[in-house]
């Protein structure tokens, strides 16, 4: 992009620790908090709201350490349209070096009957707060709540008032993510052409996505003249949460032919964040979710995974590493075609004649009809390595739990034609038992999935545990039953080492488990 200017600039607000905290159940502790504002500040985001101090002792505590701690971002607050809330905002946020105070209230017929307030006696209040957090800090962002249900001549007026007494920001919420794009654009454009003072101040917007169309709404409010875009990690934000700022980022990055604005976030860590912002929030990101779902660059299409084999620029119109990631996933499953089988074997180290994978894609395909995905040790399995070649298999074992202490495991394993025991203690039976395992086999692998399932009824009920795990990005499975759970799931562990080995003797010179031997436990 060329001939940049301070007014391609769009300024990223992140309300991430407000409005996405607001979402029921994702609640964040103090710490996640300073967690997640520390990931903002680093990866660029201009205005972090941090919170609604007078909400609670713990919110106010957040925002003013998060403020002490800024080394870039400008650290903002939440004032409703009263003297103490302001105040109290203004004692969050003043140590930081750069602050904001963010005031609002709303403006349309519906929530001015909230305070039950004439319009003459909302602009009233509304002069009277702005001067006031002016008064206190030179920053100063002013809302009017449900602006896109607010009738356009008092809109008008209050927004000048607000201009008037000191904001420096004018924030056009669409608060119950009502508005289209084309009214988004066309709003913002008549504000600033019609009201006086409108050209001194920084417009601002604030879309939710109730009708699924927040991110369309924000970049038409910057077609319009908008400047800043309120958004938050993961779009989270009250009932269908708000604009996500990896959509609008990624947005501006990728169609700059027609939106020529630019952030300042460094993309890189867009995944990082999305990734622990779900965690802590406790709201996982859909598969299909843009950026950041799991499937975002994943194709599973035979027609699309041979396009992206041959230029991965025929279904990626961004790529992957942009946000952090290692690369595209080409996962398979019943869509999948040949190629993209030959180039998954030939990354797990077989190479295959075309007589072969004929063969192979046949049981492939019929392992597919039965499996939503096909992993790395399916495929493994397929290219018939017997499991009588295992270099682990369980002897014997003995566990011991108890209201006592900690659990005691003692497992006896095979390993390399030469018998091994080890006893360990762990927070239950399995725990102690997968810890033994460790101690016989040291691996770096983590565990992913522990699932446990009765296959009939009955305490003496079969159990089936499916266990995955990782490492350095090789994923395996493995699998067993046994009407004793704690053996099924040594079993399935076990098994699924067995895989990770196969596959690392396969692909990984250099870290071939061959290295390990029974010398070197003993």
């Amino acid at each position: 992009m060329t001939n940049v200017t301070d007014q391609d600039r769009v300024v990223i607000f992140d309300t991430t620790l407000r409005d996405g905290e607001q979402s029921p159940g994702a609640t964040m502790t103090h710490n996640e908090k300073l967690e997640i504002a520390e990931l903002l500040d680093e990866m660029g985001v201009d205005i972090i709201e941090a919170g609604f101090p007078i909400a609670s002792e713990g919110d106010f505590k957040a925002v003013s350490e998060i403020a002490e701690r800024s080394k870039n971002s400008r650290i903002c607050g939440l004032a409703r349209a009263n003297f103490a809330d302001i105040d109290r905002c203004w004692e969050a946020v003043k140590h930081a070096e750069k602050n904001r105070i963010h005031t609002f209230i709303g403006t349309s017929p519906l929530h001015r009957a909230i305070p039950n307030l004439t319009m003459d006696e909302m602009a009233d209040k509304i002069h009277e707060t702005v001067s006031h957090a002016r008064n206190l800090c030179e920053n100063v962002q002013w809302s009017p709540m449900d602006a896109t249900r607010t009738e356009w001549d008092y809109l008008c007026r209050v927004i000048e008032i607000a201009i008037k007494a000191g904001a420096t920001t004018i924030n056009i919420p669409d608060t119950v993510g009502y508005t289209a794009p084309v009214e988004s654009a066309d709003l913002i454009k008549r504000l600033i052409e019609t009201v006086p003072g409108a050209d001194e101040v920084v417009f601002a917007t604030h879309c939710h996505n109730d009708l699924g169309m927040a991110t369309a709404n924000s970049l038409a409010a910057v077609a319009g003249g908008a400047r800043q875009i309120e958004c938050t990690i993961n779009g989270l934000g009250e009932r269908a949460g708000n604009t996500a700022l990896e959509e609008v980022v990624m947005a501006l990055r990728t169609r700059n032919d027609i939106m020529p604005w630019h952030t300042g976030i460094d993309t890189t860590k867009i995944m990082h964040i999305s990734r622990r912002v779900a965690t802590v929030a406790g709201f996982p990101v859909q598969f299909n979710k843009a950026i950041v779902g799991k499937n975002a660059f994943a194709h599973e299409s035979g027609i699309h995974q041979d396009g992206m084999l041959k230029n991965r620029e025929n279904f990626e119109i961004m790529r992957p590493e942009d946000i952090g990631l290692s690369g595209t996933s080409l996962p398979l499953g019943k869509h999948s075609g040949r190629a993209a089988l030959r180039d998954k074997l030939e990354t797990l180290g077989y190479e295959v004649g075309d007589n072969q994978l004929k063969d192979i894609f046949v049981r492939f395909k019929d392992l597919a009809d039965r499996k939503k995905e096909v992993f790395d040790d399916d495929l493994i399995a397929l290219m018939s390595l017997d499991d009588d070649d295992d270099r682990l298999q369980l002897v014997s074992m003995k566990v011991t739990c108890g209201t006592g202490g900690q659990a005691e495991s003692t497992v006896e394993l095979e390993f390399d034609g030469k018998d091994v025991i080890a006893t360990e203690h762990g927070d239950g039976p399995v725990d102690a038992t997968f810890k033994a395992i460790r101690a016989i086999y040291p691996n770096k692998a983590h565990l992913q999935l522990y699932q446990v399932h009765a296959v009939t009824e009955g305490t003496d009920a079969q159990a089936t545990v499916s266990v995955r795990l990782e490492e350095d990005g090789m994923i395996a499975t493995g699998q067993s039953a046994n009407t004793d759970t704690v053996v099924a799931s040594a079993k399935a562990y076990i098994h699924a080492l067995n895989r990770l080995i196969m596959r690392r003797e396969k692909t990984g010179p250099g870290a071939d488990t061959r290295e390990i031997s029974y010398k070197d436990l003993t």
